[in-house]
């Protein structure tokens, strides 16, 4: 091999990591390359599990071993030979962590640069950029910081005070949290009438014998009629000793106990209707002494000409852009021009609709993925592979014509750029292409076409049949039973609005990023027994569960090994019974190496099976327990050909996760997949009304029809369809078009457009109506 071949392409060879089939593949440098097929075709093993995991892995080796204990163990994925890497970024879909403190101005280097600016430009002057800061507390007094400066004659020891911008009553959150006390009991009710209507506390159980018998308060009077002693002991009192008729006992007031008992621990590990009460009971108002701002009295009071940093986090990111830009100072020119560009930047990417004060943990996945990107538009390094996955979440046609051009200036500053992609306008800007499949799964992992998208197109592939397909607009469309009425909805930016959502058909929801969208469908839409929400969010789970635990397909498949053999159903489990002792049923031993990164190495007695010998003796139709859970969801489906398990697979199979394995680990699965798996499971349930956030995410064009497919039978069976969508093809098979606008943010939130798809085509003056009308008439 000749040395210009490693310095202009990325060369795979013998890759076999998931259902990679031998793939070899040569890459061109500092070109934008995308990588099509269908959902499991084996895009994301070659792109992410193979070309991304050993850059990354490579850079993690150069760290020194105490360095790389900090680091997350990558092993070597499956493969021959890998030459011509560079430093890969991926700029994935994942949230950003739910952390309180992080705001989209300090996951990007937004926050930091307004800070410095303040703390130059800002008057009356208080300090450094650490003042604006509301996640540095104030360092005052006896506990200030003393720097010596040497012993030198002319030196002195000065007292620095180290002030952070932190609002000490809400400690830099922003809000407060308190207690709906008309949640926690009836007030017309007496306790021993069962008053309290907190989970576990039954008027004939020990949590209200506690107050009943303590002698603080009557069992017998309505709560309502308390003395105002008797209201203040019941609710707030301090812990006390108090004695019983046969046992002392500690006494306290049913707020602090709450809190302890329920409200201290994470919400999202307590059972489902310890969640719900919590959501019901605690409240979140804004901090009454920063407002909400989450900054002290001597940040507020800092100004720019009559902007202190709290307005401008607060501003819609593009209405600070053209703040800033009327800034001129020569003594901070270069960070103005930086500053500038970060916030063009979010105005381009389609973000100008955010505020920098916005909690980072409350974008959706595509808004995460884009705020990452800023942070990667600005940096100044050159020949780094840049990896995303599938940018066009979230994005109406109009936002993914401005996401082209920032992939295209990142490719021109000398980048290879490798994209994970399913929508053809984004395909349409590649250099190169690389399709993978012919199917998912087992069916797929092989390379069925390399070269420009005009060559693809004339390929007689699944992809390139596909490119141009276009669903049409339906001629005619299902009537309405009613209506699922809104009023008056102002969350976030929308304008006070009113709309009727049908009930009995399917309703698609438009409108570009951050036209208010989600705000109206997820805060407008009535919670209830009826209303079923699917959506994109983590599933939670362990490393130990896989979609045989979560959609509960395990129990009838462990009932069916038990039955046939006469044995026990938990010997088929491997969280239980029939685990390898070796490896606890994991089917990987972890080694933690003390300084060095730890390493995963498969159970050389289970080799990976994760059950005991003796468990794998028994059969089902020729395959043992192992061999089903390695199953294909489409394989399972025939393999169970009636009974609860048979109805389970083919709803997964139903929403597209025919080529997902029974035993895959959840943590392994995208976005998409996860919401498809929760269709999967609410499909069997009794809701009436089904509410979805943009389903196509992670589908392959030709996998559209599959879930437009599915619609159509939720409909026929007496079903509401609400889906969120940006893309034409559910948009043209809907029966009912609500648009969301014009712009985003300020810009948006009214409804611009009611009717059927074939009006909105007709009437084409919005930004969805002219795309929707190139799309049909492309």
């Amino acid at each position: 091999m000749h040395n210009a071949d490693t310095h202009d392409i990325i060369r795979v060879q013998g890759a076999r990591e998931n259902n990679l089939k031998d793939v070899s593949v040569d890459i061109p440098k500092r070109r934008l390359t995308v990588f099509t097929g269908v959902s499991g075709s084996g895009k994301s093993s070659l792109v992410f599990g193979t070309i991304a995991a050993e850059s990354q892995r490579l850079i993690n080796e150069t760290y020194s071993s105490f360095v790389q204990g900090f680091m997350p163990n990558l092993g070597r994925p499956d493969v021959d030979l890998l030459s011509g890497l560079t430093t890969a970024i991926i700029v994935d879909q994942e949230r950003m962590g739910a952390n309180s403190r992080s705001t989209v101005g300090t996951a990007t280097d937004a926050n930091a640069m307004l800070r410095i600016l303040f703390s130059r430009l800002g008057e009356p002057h208080v300090g450094s950029s650490q003042a604006f800061s509301f996640n540095v507390a104030s360092v005052t007094g006896a506990s200030a910081v003393s720097i010596d400066r040497g012993s030198s004659p002319d030196s002195e020891s000065r007292e620095f005070q180290i002030t952070g911008g932190m609002c000490p009553r809400c400690e830099g959150l922003g809000h407060v949290t308190d207690i709906d006390l008309d949640e926690l009991f009836d007030r017309t009710k007496t306790l021993n009438d069962g008053a309290i209507t907190i989970p576990g506390y039954s008027a004939d159980g020990w949590m209200v014998r506690g107050f009943t018998e303590s002698g603080m308060v009557p069992g017998d009077v309505p709560i309502k009629d308390f003395t105002e002693q008797q209201m203040a002991d019941f609710l707030y009192k301090e812990p006390v000793k108090v004695k019983m008729r046969d046992f002392n006992m500690t006494y306290q007031g049913l707020v602090p106990k709450v809190q302890a008992s329920i409200l201290g621990k994470d919400k999202d590990s307590v059972q489902p209707h310890i969640r719900a009460f919590i959501e019901r009971a605690v409240t979140f108002t804004a901090c009454p002494d920063c407002g909400g701002t989450r900054l002290n009295e001597g940040a507020r009071a800092s100004r720019i000409g009559g902007v202190n940093i709290a307005d401008a986090c607060s501003m819609q990111i593009s209405d600070l852009a053209e703040w800033v830009r009327g800034l001129s100072e020569p003594s901070v020119a270069p960070l103005l021009s930086t500053l500038q560009d970060t916030l063009d930047s979010f105005v381009q990417i389609g973000l100008g609709y955010l505020s920098l004060e916005r909690p980072a943990g409350t974008l959706s996945g595509g808004e995460a993925q884009r705020t990452k990107m800023i942070r990667h538009l600005g940096s100044s390094l050159t020949d780094v592979t840049y990896v995303f996955d599938e940018p066009s979440i979230g994005l109406h046609p109009h936002d993914i014509q401005n996401m082209n051009e920032l992939l295209i200036r990142l490719r021109d500053k000398g980048n290879t750029v490798l994209v994970v992609e399913h929508k053809p306008e984004m395909i349409a800007i590649a250099d190169h292409v690389v399709d993978l499949g012919p199917r998912a799964g087992s069916a797929g992992g092989e390379i069925q076409f390399e070269g420009t998208i005009g060559d693809l197109r004339a390929s007689d592939t699944l992809t390139g049949r596909h490119l141009d397909f276009r669903v049409a607009v339906k001629p005619s469309t299902r009537q309405p039973k009613g209506a699922l009425e809104i009023r008056g909805a102002t969350r976030h930016n929308l304008k006070n609005v009113d709309v009727d959502i049908p009930l009995g058909i399917m309703t698609v929801i438009t409108g570009v990023a951050g036209s208010g969208k989600s705000s109206l469908i997820h805060g407008s839409i009535p919670k209830g027994e009826n209303v079923v929400r699917v959506d994109q969010s983590a599933i939670r789970g362990s490393r130990r569960s896989n979609p045989a635990t979560y959609t509960g397909l395990l129990d009838p498949i462990r009932s069916a090994f038990a039955k046939t053999n006469g044995v026990k159903p938990a010997l088929f489990s491997a969280n239980s019974e029939g685990a390898c002792p070796n490896c606890n049923g994991n089917g990987v031993i972890y080694t933690d190496l003390a300084m060095m990164a730890g390493v995963a190495t498969v159970c050389e007695v289970c080799e990976g099976k994760r059950f005991q010998a003796a468990v794998l003796e028994y059969k089902l139709n020729g395959k043992n327990i192992a061999e089903v859970l390695a199953m294909p969801v489409a394989e399972a489906r025939e393999f169970f050909g009636s009974g609860p398990a048979h109805a389970i697979l083919e709803r997964m199979d139903d929403v597209g996760l025919g080529y997902i394995s029974l035993g895959q680990p959840l943590t392994t699965l995208s976005g998409g997949e996860r919401q498809r798996l929760k269709l999967a499971i609410h499909m069997g349930e009794k809701g009436g009304v089904y509410v979805l956030d943009e389903p196509t995410t992670g589908l392959h064009l030709a996998d559209v029809e599959h879930m437009l497919a599915l619609f159509d039978r939720l409909v026929e069976a007496g079903k509401t369809v609400i889906v969120i969508e940006h893309h034409q093809a559910v948009m043209a098979h809907a029966d009912w078009i609500i648009d969301i606008g014009p712009g985003a943010g300020q810009d948006g939130g009214r409804v611009i457009f009611e009717g059927t798809p074939a009006d909105i085509v007709a009437d084409a003056s919005t930004l969805t109506g002219k795309h929707l009308k190139e799309y049909v008439n492309g």
